[in-house]
C-alpha cells in the first residue's frame, strides 16, 4: 500500500510541475486539442464507438476463460 501511495504522490507532483510548464509557455488544453484538429466531442464519441466495440467482445471471452480458469484452479495440485 506504501509502494501505490509513494507512486501516487510522485504522479500528482509530476503532473502538477508538467501542468506549471506549459502553462508557461501558453498551452491550454483547448489549445493543444485545436493544434490537433479534434474537439472534445470527437474525443467522446470516439471513447464511447471503443467501449461499444470492446464491451461484448471481452463479455463474450469472459464467458470461455473464467471457467476454463476456475476448473484449471481446482484441478491443479495444492501449493506448499
Amino acid at each position: 500500500m506504501q509502494v501505490f501511495l509513494s507512486g501516487l504522490i510522485k504522479m500528482a507532483l509530476a503532473s502538477l510541475i508538467a501542468g506549471t510548464l506549459l502553462s508557461f509557455f501558453g498551452l491550454t488544453p483547448r489549445t493543444v486539442l485545436d493544434g490537433l484538429g479534434v474537439t472534445a466531442q470527437d474525443i467522446q464519441d470516439g471513447l464511447v464507438s471503443a467501449f461499444a466495440w470492446t464491451a461484448p467482445r471481452m463479455l463474450m471471452g469472459a464467458i470461455v476463460i473464467i471457467p476454463l480458469w476456475f476448473v484449471t484452479y481446482i484441478l491443479l495440485p495444492p501449493r506448499g
